[in-house]
């Protein structure tokens, strides 16, 4: 099966790509084999930002993307969204890709399971 995972939010203040990713990881872990695809969107475009530091014992979004990649999954970000918000291609974590509309209407379609965050 492939499974799209769309998330909205930032990646600190809301606990949605926090567990969007959770999610993300489990299905990884449960079903090998099983594709998953991130796309953030909105403020999340700033998920795939490098270089996050975060207080010990608390969740890191840019550890969390960087599993769902070296587990075979796809990340992408919303091109018009990273550059509204000042992120350009230099500046998401490698294996990470910019995108568009027309590629998430395409993940879209050819999901069999999706959820948004």
């Amino acid at each position: 099966m492939k499974h799209l995972i769309i998330i909205n939010e930032q990646p600190y203040g809301s606990e949605k790509p926090y567990n969007g990713l959770r999610l993300a990881m489990q299905i990884q872990k449960d079903f090998p084999g099983e594709v998953v695809r991130v796309f953030l969107m909105a403020d999340a475009a700033s998920c795939a930002k490098p270089g996050q530091t975060t207080p010990n014992g608390y969740y890191n979004i840019e550890r969390m993307i960087r599993s769902v990649l070296t587990n075979n999954g796809e990340v992408k970000i919303c091109g018009s969204c990273a550059a509204a918000r000042g992120i350009s291609e230099k500046d998401i974590i490698e294996g990470s890709k910019m995108s568009t509309m027309s590629e998430l209407t395409a993940w879209y379609m050819d999901s069999d399971k999706i959820i948004s965050f």
